[in-house]
């Protein structure tokens, strides 16, 4: 699976993507699990309120993944 890194989450990170293997009932919040459990930097981009997408949608993190999947965190939009 390719998971890819958005504005601050990837500046924080200091990474734009990844390939990850995730088992056969993986799930996005196992996958943001999966990556905070890497480090304190990691847990510091993941943990706030981050918007998540799965093959180019907008998803929660209950949304099923498999290794074909492409999954994507970034910040809330903000703006006026």
């Amino acid at each position: 699976m390719k998971v890819k890194f958005f504005a601050q989450i990837r500046e924080i990170t200091g990474t734009e993507s990844l390939e990850m293997v995730v088992p056969a009932d993986a799930t996005i919040e196992g996958v943001r699990q999966a990556l905070m459990a890497k480090g304190s930097t990691w847990h510091e981009a993941l943990s706030a309120n981050v918007l998540c997408a799965c093959n180019q949608t907008l998803c929660d993190g209950t949304r099923a993944v498999s290794d074909q999947d492409e999954v994507a965190f970034f910040p809330p939009v903000t703006g006026g």
